[in-house]
């Protein structure tokens, strides 16, 4: 710890990514062995998390994140979508077709930003907040295959036709090394197939909105 930093809000903030990183909860005492801190400091710790809702007790005592998380999460699409959006514009100029970014949200591919080229006769309509189970559609594919070894992307991108809505091709790469965003970027088209050069630079727009949320 530097002078500049506050050491219990380095503590509470560890605690809620302990606590974040685990689906039964922890208890004062793994808490306690976890932060190397007395119990004392983390039922402090908790008693404060609890009090702005960020921290829940079970009436086992384990403690896990509470809905106020929630909350603040909210926030946070507004903030992505400002960052994403240079990006995406670049993509939907370059390639002629909508774009957009998709962020997880529960089980759901949710689009959170999209943006249209304004040099087409025409293009697929998309909107955000469309949301879409995971498993379907490029973006969500993408998102699942990020998870999992490079091997599942193949060139790097995933392609699906027809999935989402009839007649449109889809391409979605997802973004890789974001801590605590899980997320896609891709575009969608009236088309029987995405050209491999679109695919690239689904890839390459990815990245860019990669590095602008690092």
């Amino acid at each position: 710890m530097t002078a500049e930093t506050s050491q219990t809000l380095d503590r509470g903030l560890r605690v809620l990514k302990l606590l974040a990183d685990t689906d039964h909860g922890l208890t004062v005492t793994e808490l306690s062995n976890k932060l190397g801190v007395n119990r004392t400091v983390v039922y402090r710790l908790l008693a404060t998390l609890e009090q702005h809702a960020l921290v829940r007790r079970d009436l086992g005592g384990r403690a896990r994140v509470g809905l106020g998380v929630l909350r603040l999460g909210r926030q946070v699409h507004p903030l992505v979508r400002e960052a994403a959006l240079p990006a995406l514009r670049s993509l939907a100029e370059d390639v002629g077709a909508t774009a957009h970014l998709t962020l997880v949200d529960g089980n759901d591919a949710l689009a959170v930003a999209v943006v249209e080229p304004s040099w087409t006769d025409y293009h697929v309509a998309y909107r955000p907040g469309f949301r879409h189970s995971l498993d379907r559609g490029a973006a969500g594919r993408a998102i699942l295959a990020g998870r999992g070894p490079d091997a599942e992307l193949g060139p790097g991108y995933i392609l699906t036709h027809g999935e989402l809505e009839a007649g449109a091709s889809g391409a979605a790469a997802p973004m890789l090394g974001v801590t605590g965003i899980e997320g896609s970027v891709g575009v969608v088209m009236l088309t029987d197939s995405v050209p491999t050069q679109v695919g690239d630079r689904v890839v390459h727009a990815a990245q860019e909105v990669a590095d602008a949320l690092r």
